[in-house]
């Protein structure tokens, strides 16, 4: 089973590198290595890969900036395999981490989407557990074998907190390509996708074997976006869209869940505390608004 691990790029060269090698020393050796450099202002990026012998591994640049969503529909059109993995350009695969999905696929051959086991890092690459992150794990399904969640369960549980980890997510590419990522979203396109995914009675696996590393620091788009409250505009506006498509389904758990998106909420209030405390005043009518909303 082959898989392409597509690595849409832009930002710190460094973390970059670490990502790729992760990739290029997988255990498993059936993968294809697909950058599509998003127009990083850098001669770097291009002069290393150029200097890699391995065919496995391609690179290109965007002649424009196409942002984040624009570069992750251009990516994901040149994927070939039958699996594909969107990975994030400051994560690190574990050794183990495509061997994992592997075999996630392999034992359920009619999933959509495999999240393996997460650990979360900080900037220098220590593990650690910020707020969101405990949130997560409280919310995600607790075991320590492999469980499929389908349709109503699956959105059920993502809509109450979005544990899924994105980059670390691996998808049948057909399933991804036909649904694609929905243009004009940003903070939540990942949730969108596997919302999309649950509520045509698509599966997802959780296998808790942990095998790659998700990098959380403050300099990250959703993270700035989060504390000048634009992240809650977006967010606001999906929740409310997927109460009124679940309703519509007949999944009122589901749609109650999302008209309240609690968990959504909770995190705008606790970056209330944090505005008032840098004195960044002027996100908190937006940063409000989403709380009492």
């Amino acid at each position: 089973m082959a898989i392409d691990v597509l690595l849409p790029y832009y930002g710190d060269v460094d973390l970059m590198k670490l990502a790729a090698q992760s990739v290029m020393s997988q255990q498993f050796e059936d993968w294809r290595l697909i950058v599509v450099d998003d127009g990083y202002p850098s001669p770097e990026p291009q002069r290393w890969f150029e200097s890699i012998a391995d065919p496995r591994v391609t690179y290109q640049k965007n002649e424009t900036n196409l942002g984040a969503n624009g570069n992750y529909r251009k990516a994901l059109e040149l994927a070939e395999a039958p699996i594909v993995v969107v990975m994030g350009a400051d994560d690190i695969m574990l050794p183990n981490y495509l061997d994992v999905v592997a075999k996630a696929f392999e034992a359920y051959p009619e999933a959509s989407v495999v999240q393996p086991g997460v650990q979360v890092i900080d900037e220098k690459g220590r593990a650690c557990s910020p707020l969101v992150d405990v949130v997560k794990k409280i919310y995600a399904p607790s075991t320590k074998s492999t469980v499929l969640l389908q349709g109503e369960k699956m959105a059920t549980s993502l809509v109450r907190a979005d544990w899924a980890y994105f980059p670390s997510l691996a998808w049948r590419t057909d399933v991804i390509r036909r649904i694609g990522f929905t243009e004009g979203l940003h903070v939540v396109q990942d949730l969108a996708l596997l919302l999309d995914i649950a509520a045509e009675g698509g599966s997802m696996v959780v296998d808790p074997t942990l095998s790659f590393l998700y990098r959380r620091h403050s300099a990250s788009d959703s993270s700035v976006k989060a504390l000048d409250g634009r992240r809650f505009d977006e967010e606001r506006a999906f929740f409310e869209g997927q109460a009124r498509r679940f309703r519509e389904l007949g999944w009122n758990g589901t749609a109650r869940a999302a008209a309240f998106h609690t968990t959504s909420r909770l995190n705008a209030a606790t970056l209330v505390a944090r505005s008032l405390m840098i004195g960044k005043t002027d996100s908190l009518p937006r940063l409000l608004k989403h709380v009492v909303s």
